[in-house]
């Protein structure tokens, strides 16, 4: 095997520009396969990125937007959520494990000398299990702290790094719209999201506090923006959104044919839509890339049909010194196969390493799976097989007399 794939080498250096054009076609191919199918599952894994970031199990209630003027604004700009719609979600469902209501603002923050811009987020303790955050220095405030709207905060580490630097920021006082607020802790840091977001640049406070003190938001002091609420398991988010809209339409007294005033948005159907849809992307991406391996394995064919053609008489003599016409039908495979496996093997260096530039230059998200490489070879090996096989067997039917007649 070994002598054949060495003589097959030395027939296509024989013919180096013809074998670099066979090739072309196969290095395309396989380089697009592997780039459109890095594009597809990078955006994927961005979107359960972002999905995740948010935390397991979680439904987002906003308040509808005002529809005063026949056109619909975005989710979260009307004012019909309140604190007291999050408690009640929390102490009258079955199917809900945690509840975290979130009043969002920003403000500049200043420590001594130091200041930066940052968003404040006020919500209860409860919002540490539901959005993944861990207290990683000191400790979060208190259902106590809620109640009587302490003017205590927790820390995103950017924050935390960008005014206190390598010191203990723990007890420290800060100023946030010149209102003074105790550190209690420091989150540990997420780093940045799947769209390059800052995941650690935000500041804690208790919900009452950020409402009275530093967000204003609607008409009533106790609005809040989002309600946050997760889940017991997946298999209850379901039940848990009836609940949810059960629960609002009633305190909001809506009846029979009035609309909701309210949005629930759940996070693991968005993520599965999300991820299937961006599958599908991936698929077709690679699909259309595929087209080029079928136009690559058409030029093997054709070239190797030339190939036949020019060495008639080699074959000839071949078949005349004792070649059998499987050696033959073998020798010409492996010159098929060997060019389809060499450019599959240029196409994959040349496909990571646009892939890895898309994702340098144009900060577009790519995943380079082990499963498309792999998929991408055999389908190179495949094409090689499938279309040198014709002429592999127009080569080994060949008349040894005829063939030694040919000039």
């Amino acid at each position: 095997m070994f002598e054949i794939i060495k003589t097959a080498l030395r027939s296509l250096l024989g013919n180096r520009t013809r074998s670099i054009l066979t090739m072309l076609g196969i290095i395309i191919g396989v380089g697009a396969v592997i780039t459109m199918v890095a594009i597809g599952r990078g955006a994927a894994e961005q979107v359960e990125g972002f999905v995740a970031g948010f935390g397991a199990n979680l439904i987002l209630v906003f308040p509808a937007p005002p529809n005063t003027t026949g056109a619909r604004g975005a989710a979260g700009s009307g004012a019909t959520l309140t604190l007291e719609d999050a408690n009640a979600i929390a102490s009258e469902s079955f199917s809900i494990a945690r509840v975290a209501p979130e009043a969002n603002s920003s403000a500049q923050v200043i420590y001594g000398n130091s200041n930066w811009n940052t968003s404040i987020t006020g919500s209860t303790p409860d919002i540490l299990p539901v959005r993944n955050l861990e207290v990683a220095q000191g400790s979060c405030f208190s259902d106590a702290d809620v109640r009587t709207a302490a003017k205590v905060c927790v820390l995103g580490p950017t924050v935390a790094t960008e005014l206190f630097g390598y010191a203990d920021p723990i007890d420290a006082t800060l100023r946030i719209r010149n209102i003074p607020f105790r550190v209690l802790g420091v989150l540990k840091p997420k780093g940045a999201n799947s769209f390059g977001q800052d995941q650690d640049d935000f500041i804690l406070v208790p919900i009452t506090t950020a409402q009275r003190r530093l967000v204003r938001f609607g008409t009533r002091v106790d609005s809040v923006r989002r309600i946050n609420v997760q889940a017991r398991n997946r298999d209850s988010l379901s039940a848990a959104q009836d609940e949810v809209r059960a629960i609002l339409r009633q305190r909001h007294r809506l009846t029979d044919g009035m609309a909701d005033d309210f949005n629930i948005r759940d996070l693991a159907e968005a993520l599965e839509n999300a991820a299937s849809s961006a599958e599908v992307m991936s698929i077709l991406l690679g699909a259309v890339a595929s087209i080029s391996l079928l136009v690559g394995g058409i030029g093997i064919m054709n070239i190797m049909l030339v190939s036949v053609s020019e060495r008639t008489r080699e074959i000839g003599i071949r078949m005349a010194v004792g070649a059998r016409p499987s050696n033959v039908r073998v020798q010409f495979l492996t010159e098929a196969v060997v060019l389809s496996l060499l450019g599959g093997a240029i196409g994959i260096m040349g496909g990571v390493g646009v892939s890895k530039a898309i994702t340098k230059f144009l900060s577009w998200p790519t995943t380079i799976s082990t499963q498309s490489i792999l998929i991408a070879v055999g389908f190179s090996a495949g094409v090689g097989v499938f279309f040198g096989f014709w002429p592999a067997w127009k080569a080994s039917n060949l008349d040894p007399i005829d063939a030694l007649r040919t000039e």
